[in-house]
């Protein structure tokens, strides 16, 4: 099942760093999700970026709607993907529809199985810029 999201200009806050990693993934396969992602997001210096973002790399705390269950995640490349450890690739479901939002803000996706998930970034527990990684 394909997932297609409608992302708003300005909705997103990519880092330029995590912009360009992003699209060397789109050089080695087709995902119209992140095409749309990349087209769309805001792209700021990782040093510009606030700490309330979810950038590559970032651990953060979703409550899933409506059970408010809490779930940390960590935003990752495909590579480093180990969903048993919260280890989240940016390309799944629910990496795709967290990546560059900011606290506050609902995610949500579709899983293969047609279910639909709805989760709400309640905090960011690391990010690597706001910790001074502008390289990771």
């Amino acid at each position: 099942m394909t997932t297609t999201t409608t992302t708003l200009r300005g909705e997103r806050t990519l880092t330029e760093l995590d912009h360009v990693r992003l699209g060397k993934l789109l050089d080695e396969r087709a995902h119209p999700g992140l095409e749309a992602l990349l087209d769309s997001a805001e792209v700021l210096r990782s040093r510009e970026v606030p700490a309330d973002v979810v950038t590559m790399n970032s651990r953060v705390t979703i409550a899933d709607l409506p059970s408010g269950r809490r779930h940390p995640l960590t935003i990752c490349y495909p590579q480093d993907a180990d969903p048993a450890a919260g280890l989240v690739s940016v390309l799944s479901p629910v990496g795709m529809s967290l990546i560059g939002l900011r606290v506050g803000a609902v995610a949500s996706w579709v899983l293969p199985s047609g279910e639909e998930h709805r989760a709400e970034v309640v905090e960011i527990l690391f990010q690597p810029e706001a910790s001074g990684d502008y390289t990771t």
